[in-house]
């Protein structure tokens, strides 16, 4: 069951990390702009966002497994129409509908962890699942630069039909219903209300939800920046771009595997703050080194390494403890989560290409800033936190 959530928590970075060295071809091949072919980034990830706004909070009253079978229904039509999309304005609405479907199968992979578990137990799980669901970040963009010169960038799509019809074999055949009748929350708006008003009035999940949704905007600037800035700025090839990033990919999935291995006798807390400070360390170095010496690959590849890599001790440990915050509604707060996680990622995205394809100085403030919006909102919201 594990390896399936893993899997539909994946379709995020399957979907992003799979087409990105193509991102330059598609502007030649729609006959668009850059900005117009990133917003197929942004209104993907504001599918994510509002799907999991609503697809989680009616979980909690509807249960956790039929939604979850139409989601990857939804999903596997949406991808196949992102291949066969005739203009840009076409992929862009089918990206839209691409990340709603594809926002069910992550919230509820989250809610049903936390149906299962709490505290120490949860965090390990939530990390387990990363390094499981690391693959797919590791694996999409060296698979996507070597499919791209046979296939083209429809081709990689049809190959993200072919995944969602494999989420929906592993939802079918391992993902049992978490969430039993007696524990279900009635329907209606007034009780969706009541729901989130339990969520939104716990001042530590704000703050955990808060860290991890920064963090995620801090790695989503990296995303969506960095086939122009390892390409157009550092001259590198779309195949090198895909090593780059499966590199980075492999320091989060390292990062994960450390933090598993140190939950059991670190407290979590203490991990997700480490983390966090590296994360804002590393990103304010990167900023500086960036407007002092310029964009160089010795300078700014290691230091997002480093960045990347912290992240396997942020997101795991701030989705645990916060969902751990509001057990009665697991649903609802990891819609939350992840609507503020993806919801920011869909402003950061077209921030980072506002200074044009041939300067790395956006993607770094970005990263600078969020780092240090997570730790704000970290140390503040949640400094009442036992440890």
């Amino acid at each position: 069951m594990l390896c399936a959530l893993a899997l539909l928590s994946a379709t995020a970075p399957l979907a992003t990390d799979m087409y990105l060295p193509g991102l330059p071809s598609m502007v030649e091949s729609l006959d668009t702009t850059a900005v117009a072919v990133q917003l197929t980034l942004t209104t993907f990830m504001a599918g994510l966002g509002f799907g999991q706004l609503i697809v989680g909070p009616l979980s909690d009253g509807w249960g956790r497994r039929r939604l979850l079978l139409v989601g990857t229904i939804v999903l596997a039509s949406s991808s196949a129409l992102c291949a066969l999309a005739p203009s840009v304005e076409v992929l862009i609405a089918a990206r839209l509908i691409q990340g709603f479907s594809g926002g069910t199968g992550i919230v509820l992979a989250r809610a049903v962890i936390a149906d299962r578990a709490r505290g120490r137990e949860a965090a390990k799980l939530f990390s387990v699942m990363m390094i499981i669901g690391g693959i797919a970040p590791i694996a999409a963009p060296l698979l996507g630069g070597v499919l791209l010169g046979p296939i083209g960038w429809r081709g990689i799509f049809w190959v993200l039909t072919g995944a969602a019809v494999v989420m929906l074999a592993g939802v079918l055949a391992f993902v049992p219903e978490t969430l039993p009748t007696e524990k279900r929350h009635g329907g209606g708006l007034a009780a969706l209300a009541r729901n989130f008003g339990y969520v939104l009035h716990n001042r530590r999940f704000v703050g955990y939800a808060g860290t991890f949704a920064l963090s995620f905007g801090a790695m989503f600037a990296y995303i969506s920046a960095s086939p122009f800035v390892v390409q157009n700025v550092l001259g590198m090839s779309a195949s090198q771009f895909s090593i780059v990033f499966a590199i980075n990919a492999v320091g989060l999935v390292g990062g994960n595997i450390v933090n598993t291995r140190l939950v059991a006798r670190v407290e979590v807390y203490t991990l997700l703050r480490a983390g966090v400070l590296v994360l804002f360390g590393s990103g304010t170095l990167l900023l500086v080194g960036t407007l002092v010496a310029g964009a160089h690959a010795w300078l700014i590849l290691p230091l997002l390494w480093v960045c990347i890599t912290s992240l396997g001790f942020v997101m795991g440990n701030a989705t645990a403890l916060g969902q751990g915050e509001v057990p009665e509604a697991a649903g609802t707060g990891s819609a939350l989560m992840g609507a503020s996680q993806f919801g920011l990622a869909a402003i950061v995205s077209p921030l980072v290409g506002l200074g044009g394809e041939d300067t790395a100085v956006p993607m770094t403030i970005a990263i600078a800033t969020a780092g240090g919006l997570a730790l704000v909102s970290l140390l503040t919201l949640t400094r009442d936190a036992r440890r």
